[in-house]
């Protein structure tokens, strides 16, 4: 316990981390204002549940920053006033165990991207009712969980991609591309069946439909709990993986 309110309280004095809330708390209420916007018509017309959740689905940003400064901070030069050092040395000196140390990380990383995420949710909530009105859909309680878990879980994948690459660069780029410039997952999803089985696109499965207007029907390949478990599973096996390197490795290089 001590290690895990160490690991929040290291986070919550990263300077970067006040862009990570900021991002995450406002990104998705914008992006769902956006498109509900653009189709404010069609949804008051056809009762369109899905309002607010493609912003809750492709505003992660937020939590994917936070994941990545939880780690790369670590690996940062000190100033030379601080003896020009880096924090992680200072950490495996106090944590001696390198599981503990991880664990007690992603613990703080998983607990701010829930309370992250729940106020993404008010201000996305907030966001489609004062453009709908009455006609607003209600959020559905199933449906915010499996959100809150699509968050953590990109939080982890961020959080586990740094750990491998000692760099916050590659995750940053490739986990906000994805998640805000173009979805690769789901745009191969058009082409292979394959693309099912990437974690995002897994994950999206836990709270949103994919709407296929040439055939007129919802596309959707999995049951929540088991696009859950998709993303889980990848969660896992990175996080193993990321385990074992970290284990391995000289922090001195």
């Amino acid at each position: 316990m001590r290690a895990f309110n160490a690991e929040l309280s290291k986070l919550f004095s990263l300077p970067g981390i006040w862009l990570a809330f900021l991002i995450g708390a406002f990104a998705p209420a914008v992006i769902a204002a956006l498109v509900i916007t653009q189709q404010k018509a069609e949804i008051i017309a056809t009762g369109l549940s899905e309002a607010g959740y493609d912003g809750l689905g492709f505003g992660v940003q937020g939590v994917i920053i936070l994941g990545v400064l939880a780690v790369s901070s670590e690996y940062l030069t000190e100033s030379s006033e601080s003896g020009g050092g880096r924090q992680i040395t200072t950490s495996l000196t106090v944590v001696s165990s390198r599981l503990h140390f991880l664990l007690a990380k992603a613990g703080a990383v998983t607990v701010i991207s829930i309370l992250l995420c729940m106020v993404a949710m008010m201000t996305t909530a907030s966001a489609t009712q004062l453009i709908l009105g009455e006609y607003a859909p209600a959020f559905e309680a199933s449906r915010l969980i499996g959100v809150v878990c699509y968050w953590t879980f990109n939080a982890l994948l961020a959080f586990g991609m740094t750990v491998l690459t000692k760099n916050g660069m590659i995750p940053l780029a490739v986990l906000i591309i994805n998640s805000s410039v173009v979805s690769f997952s789901v745009l191969l999803s058009k082409v292979t069946k394959l693309a099912f089985y990437l974690p995002d696109r897994a994950g999206l499965e836990m709270f949103m439909f994919f709407n296929d207007r040439s055939h007129g029907i919802f596309d959707k390949f999995y049951t929540p709990f088991t696009g859950g478990l998709v993303m889980f599973a990848w969660v896992a096996v990175l996080f193993i993986a990321a385990a074992i390197v970290f284990h391995r490795r000289d922090v001195a290089s």
